[in-house]
C-alpha cells in the first residue's frame, strides 16, 4: 500500500468515527428544553445588566504573563530528558535561555506589571 493510500485511509476512518461519535451523541442523548437552560452561568449567581463589561487591563496582562513563562518552562523537560548527552554545551545553552527568561522577569518586574492594583 501507498504512503498517500494509507494517509488516505486514515484520514477517512479518522472522519468516519467522529462523524459516528457525534452522531450517536445526537441520537441517544437526553433532551429537555426550558428556559432557564438557555442563560448565561457565571459562578452560580444569576447575570445582571449586559455582559459586555470593560475588565481591568491587569487581568489580562497577568495571564499572559503566566501563559509566557508556563510555556517557555515546558521547553525545559525536554532539556532534562537528554541532558547527559549534551554535555557542557547543553548546560550553557540552557543557563542561556533561564538568563533570557530572567531578563523578562525583572523586565516585567520593573515595567510594574506584577502589580496588582
Amino acid at each position: 500500500m501507498s504512503t498517500s493510500a494509507l494517509f488516505l485511509v486514515v484520514l477517512l476512518t479518522g472522519i468516519t468515527l467522529v462523524v459516528a461519535g457525534l452522531g450517536m451523541a445526537l441520537l441517544l442523548s437526553p433532551k429537555s428544553f426550558n428556559a432557564q437552560k438557555e442563560e448565561p452561568y457565571e459562578c452560580g449567581v444569576p447575570t445582571h445588566g449586559t455582559s459586555w463589561m470593560q475588565f481591568k487591563v491587569g487581568y489580562y496582562l497577568y495571564a499572559i504573563l503566566y501563559l509566557m513563562f508556563d510555556v517557555e518552562t515546558i521547553f525545559l523537560f525536554p532539556w532534562a530528558t537528554v541532558v547527559r548527552q549534551l554535555g557542557w554545551p547543553g548546560l550553557y545553552c540552557i543557563l542561556f535561555f533561564i538568563l533570557i527568561l530572567g531578563l523578562g522577569l525583572a523586565y516585567a518586574w520593573k515595567k510594574g506589571a506584577l502589580k496588582w492594583k
